[in-house]
């Protein structure tokens, strides 16, 4: 920093004084100025931005709401979705950071295509140009039924539309968008997914409103697949719960309850 010589005032000579080491000057008057506000401003308005970036382009952090995806994700999963890994077909960025192709069996985050502003996880079973049906529960793609050991079946009923998709849609219930327009993507006994388009289920077959009821997921309408679990809690309904009235309690019982409900082993866990 370039020093200031002595001023004169008035016929008497005042010195100018210089900050210390903490970024604090004291005037000639006593009245002490802060320098390094300004600094500290700069320092977390660079810490949003980067937290902004990271959010906006990198990671977003969801919670998992039902059971749709179970035992996969479970009720009060906390996830990190990594919205780096999937490129945009013809994004710009898709030689500079390390995107991939969608595969068949990938989890995915995105956006609920009724409803933009309502994220949804499931996981990808057909892709462009597949063909897809059920049979008795079974999926089969392209013609060989799927190995997919991580499906659960916590129905023991039978539904005509849910266990042999595309078959029995005069069973489905009102709430089926896609039932209307399934003729248009029939091949036989077959559903052919459209170009720019994913068919996803949840891994809960039974309890999943996902593709079978809805419809595709366009392209872009997907922002990333969950990388970790980084919180889990179960229902408060598993466990008294102090704290849950109008009364005060000491912060240490209000916390027991949550250290008790926490899934431990599912901290840290690689979503896959």
């Amino acid at each position: 920093m370039k020093q200031l010589e002595g001023i004169e005032v008035t016929g008497t000579r005042r010195e100018v004084p210089v900050p210390d080491d903490d970024g604090i000057t004291e005037d000639a008057g006593g009245t002490t100025q802060r320098t390094s506000g300004a600094f500290r401003a700069q320092s977390l308005l660079s810490i949003a931005v980067i937290v902004l970036f990271v959010i906006t382009f990198v990671v977003q952090a969801f919670r998992v709401p039902s059971e749709s995806m179970q035992n996969t994700l479970l009720i009060g999963d906390f996830l990190l979705a990594d919205k780096l890994h999937f490129a945009d077909d013809d994004g710009a960025w898709d030689h500079m950071l390390p995107y991939r192709a969608i595969h068949r069996g990938d989890i995915v985050v995105f956006r609920y295509p009724l409803e933009p502003s309502t994220y949804f996880v499931k996981r990808v079973i057909g892709l462009p140009g597949d063909r897809i049906h059920l049979k008795n529960k079974a999926v089969f793609v392209n013609g060989t039924q799927l190995k997919e050991p991580y499906v659960v079946h916590a129905l023991h009923d039978s539904d005509s539309y849910r266990d042999n998709f595309p078959q029995g849609r005069e069973s489905a219930n009102a709430a089926c968008p896609l039932c209307k327009e399934l003729p248009r993507f029939l091949s036989g006994n077959d559903l052919v997914v459209p170009a720019g388009r994913y068919f996803v289920m949840g891994d809960n077959r039974d309890r999943s409103s996902d593709s079978r009821y809805w419809g595709f997921v366009p392209r872009r309408n997907i922002v990333g697949r969950p990388l970790v679990i980084y919180l889990s809690v179960r229902s408060s309904s598993d466990a008294s719960c102090t704290g849950c009235d109008d009364k005060l309690y000491p912060s240490g019982q209000v916390l027991a309850p949550l250290l008790q409900l926490a899934r431990w082993e599912r901290m840290f866990r690689l979503v896959r």
